[in-house]
């Protein structure tokens, strides 16, 4: 009884399409930075302040994964989906969803000592760019540092040969992301290395009875996959897992 309304849902939506290229086709949106008009400093200034912030938002998406905990968050969400072996259970735009809040709720004090300290006497008019600049990057300078190891911070800074800071306030960012990373990319497979390991004893076991059962023919993955996912629903995996991501950076 559906198929019909399907149908005609469908062809509704190719009718609609069809009836709206026309319009989409002659409309050509298009977005235009320009400074003929601009009559003296201030206004070229806030012209180049506007494409500042449109270059920010068009890496905003690379800023989010070197910068910030998001890619701990979803190395060992990914560990943790293969460990189980549930093949696409979560999907992974579910594992981004919850990396992305999960990541908001990690860089919330971050971002709300930026805002305090920096942007909002920025946006009073209480200090200038650079001001604005040195403390917002000091801010999260000190949180990129608290997470990563000094053998990788040292190991880009002998690539790059240049001199080792005397202090926290010297470290350069262009070495200290990289490094940060790297780090994150560390920490975030050792966490996986340790989910995994219960679930490969309930592989190892699942596979020992079956053997010994002479049941050889029956794949182990259709006994102990149900066996990992209800382990892991009644010891309450989702809120361990969250709750020991958060706390690895430090609260």
């Amino acid at each position: 009884m559906r198929r019909p309304y399907r149908h005609l849902l469908l062809l509704f939506g190719i009718a609609s399409l069809l009836w709206l290229a026309p319009e989409l086709a002659r409309a050509q949106p298009s977005v235009t930075v320009s400074l003929q008009d601009a009559e003296g400093p201030e206004q070229v200034t806030g012209a180049l302040k506007a494409l500042g912030l449109l270059t920010i938002l068009a890496i905003a998406p690379g800023i989010l994964i070197s910068m910030t905990s998001f890619t701990r968050i979803v190395v060992v969400l990914s560990f943790v989906r293969q460990a189980m072996g549930t093949q696409n259970v979560p999907p992974m735009q579910v594992i981004l969803a919850l990396s992305l809040l999960l990541t908001g709720v990690v860089m919330a004090p971050i971002a709300h000592r930026i805002d305090e300290q920096a942007l909002s006497p920025y946006m009073d008019e209480e200090i200038g760019e650079e001001e604005l600049w040195k403390r917002s990057s000091g801010i999260l300078r000190a949180f990129l540092l608290s997470q990563t190891r000094e053998a990788d911070l040292l190991a880009f800074y002998d690539l790059s040969g240049s001199a080792l800071p005397d202090t926290e306030e010297e470290v350069e960012l262009l070495l200290l992301v990289p490094a940060f990373m790297i780090s994150e990319l560390r920490t975030g497979f050792e966490m996986g290395f340790l989910i995994f390991l219960p679930f490969v004893l309930v592989d190892l076991v699942v596979a020992s009875i079956l053997t010994a059962m002479g049941m050889v023919m029956l794949p182990p993955t259709m006994v102990s996959t149900p066996l990992k996912v209800l382990l892991f629903v009644v010891v309450d995996g989702w809120a361990l897992l969250t709750r020991s991501l958060v706390a690895s950076f430090g609260g």
